[in-house]
C-alpha cells in the first residue's frame, strides 16, 4: 500500500522517540500537504541542528559556541554544580528559575546490562572540575529516579568523597 518514498519517512519518523508508525505516518501526510517551502525549513532545521549544536566543552550541555549561556552568564553561583544525565534535563531544571548554579552533563547513566560503565560517561571531567575550579560548595547530583540513576549518583558521590579526602 505504501510505495518507497512514504515507507522511508515513515521509517525514520518513527524511530524518533515517542513517535511511533501512527503518528509517523500521521507526520508524513501532513508534510505531504504542506507547502513545499515548510518542508525545506523543516529540512534546513534539522540540518542546522546537527551542524551548529555542539556540546559546551565546560559542561557538556548544548551550545552553539564552546561555553553555553549558562557557563558564561557570569550571575551563576560556580560553587554550586548540579550533575544530570542528559542536556534535556538542564532545560527541565532552568524552567523552574530555582537553580542559580552551574550545571554537569554526564551524557547517560551507569547500566551495566547496557555496557554502560563509568568510563564511557563524562565522570572524569565532572571529578576534573571539582578539583581544579572554584572551591565547590555544594554538588547537586539530580540523575533520575531509577536504578541506574541512583547507581550513577552512589558512584559519583563515592568518587567525590575519596577525591575530598
Amino acid at each position: 500500500m505504501l510505495f518507497p518514498a512514504l515507507e522511508n519517512a515513515v521509517r525514520m519518523l518513527s524511530s524518533l522517540p515517542g513517535i511511533g508508525p501512527r503518528s509517523a505516518l500521521r507526520i508524513a501526510f501532513h508534510l505531504i500537504r504542506s507547502d513545499m517551502e515548510k518542508s525545506k525549513d523543516l529540512a534546513q532545521a534539522v540540518e542546522r541542528l546537527k551542524t551548529e549544536v555542539r556540546s559546551c566543552t565546560r559542561c557538556g550541555s548544548l551550545s552553539d559556541q564552546d561555553l553555553c549561556p549558562i557557563c558564561r552568564d557570569a550571575r551563576r553561583d560556580p560553587s554550586v554544580i548540579c550533575v544530570v544525565e542528559e542536556p534535556g534535563d538542564v532545560y527541565a531544571i532552568e524552567k523552574t528559575g530555582e537553580h542559580r548554579g552551574l550545571y554537569h552533563v554526564l551524557m547517560g547513566a551507569i547500566s551495566p546490562l547496557d555496557g554502560i560503565g563509568p568510563g564511557d560517561l563524562r565522570i572524569d571531567e565532572l571529578l576534573r572540575r571539582v578539583r581544579t575550579e572554584e572551591p565547590l560548595r555544594e554538588l547537586l547530583l539530580a540523575t533520575n529516579p531509577t536504578l541506574e540513576g541512583d547507581a550513577t549518583a552512589d558512584y559519583i558521590a563515592s568518587m567525590v568523597h575519596k577525591a575530598s579526602i
